[in-house]
């Protein structure tokens, strides 16, 4: 798909209005040339290899920009509203002088949303994509090797077996089980940390009944549809 498309599609998920406490003149984004290009590069793999393995039941290039890009640039921007000052891509050595290290740890990643769209907003993140699915795993490492993303690490294992380090900001969106994974994304938070839930609004009791360590602390409707919402909370102990 044409870059110039892929923007004017992702425009209503960029120039929503943050909430406080972010200042307004992070209100509205653009994306670089060179993300954009990453996008659509995602895109045609995403489509070539939907039709080999069941990535995801979207098949149309624009509903995929909307549903799944669209969705997981919306959580990012809440996430980290200031743009990284790295540069786009970053370089090896910007990446490691990085003062600000922020792992992001994605919980049933499927086809790779919301963790490598978030990925490529903010680059500067250390990422960790949790997929138990193999075939799916392998996309998630041949996406990051097309788009040449740094630190990026893909765990094809069930989350309930990840022992590697608590992140800073853990992510869940359209996952099995979810009464069963919700609580074991949360023990992967570091106390301060976040997590982003993607879900239905029917969901929301439901997460914060199971997550009573957390303070809920935004509840955000996802631009172009009637019932998701971007539910943020931050653990305090």
């Amino acid at each position: 798909m044409e870059p110039a498309r892929i923007a004017e599609l992702l425009q209503p998920f960029l120039t929503a209005p943050l909430k406080p406490p972010h200042s307004e003149s992070e209100e509205s984004a653009v994306l670089t040339s060179e993300q954009l290009k990453y996008i659509s590069t995602y895109i045609d793999l995403l489509l070539r290899w939907n039709a080999r393995i069941n990535l995801t039941a979207v098949r149309q290039p624009e509903e995929i920009v909307t549903r799944h890009f669209g969705e997981s640039l919306f959580a990012a921007r809440h996430l980290f509203p200031t743009k990284t000052t790295l540069g786009w891509p970053p370089s090896a050595v910007q990446a490691a002088q990085s003062s600000a290290r922020t792992r992001l740890i994605d919980v049933g990643s499927g086809a790779g949303f919301p963790g490598l769209p978030i990925k490529i907003w903010a680059p500067h993140i250390d990422l960790t994509l949790i997929e138990s699915n193999q075939k799916r795993a392998t996309f998630l490492r041949e996406v990051s090797r097309m788009l040449t993303l740094m630190n990026v690490d893909v765990f094809s294992g069930r989350v309930e077996d990840y022992r590697n380090p608590l992140a800073q900001v853990v992510t869940l969106r359209a996952v099995e089980r979810f009464e069963k994974a919700l609580p074991i994304a949360a023990s992967l938070v570091v106390p301060g940390g976040r997590l982003a839930l993607l879900i239905g609004e029917a969901q929301l009791a439901c997460a914060q009944d199971l997550t009573p360590s957390f303070a809920w602390t935004a509840t955000l409707p996802v631009p172009l549809s009637s019932r998701r919402i971007l539910a943020i909370a931050v653990r305090e102990s």
